[in-house]
């Protein structure tokens, strides 16, 4: 009777063993899958700033054509929106911070 209860033990141990094992096994397996996803996160992220340099180096360039043509008119609402800009995200930085 005492052999069956100590192979009983044995056996409840291993089972306890085994758990461990497949719950450390499941937590590697969703690590893997969370850094998975935060790498297409990451590789999202470069496409959008590529995308982005994009655009500003052709926005730059339309802008360099057009203050050659000699649009003085053009050139000067430019200026004025960027320095308009720039004074309002200083006000608006300044009253958060």
């Amino acid at each position: 009777m005492s052999d069956a209860f100590e192979r009983e033990q044995q056996n409840n141990a291993l089972l306890n063993s085994l758990a461990q094992k497949t719950n450390a096994l499941k937590s590697v397996t969703i690590d893997i899958y969370d850094n998975a996803r935060n790498h297409e996160t990451i590789d999202s992220t470069g496409e959008v700033f590529s995308s982005l340099s994009t655009n500003i180096k052709g926005s730059a360039s339309r802008l360099t054509r057009m203050a050659g043509q000699g649009d003085r008119v053009a050139v000067l609402k430019v200026a004025g929106i960027v320095v308009g800009t720039g004074v309002g995200a200083y006000l608006v930085l300044g009253w958060i911070f």
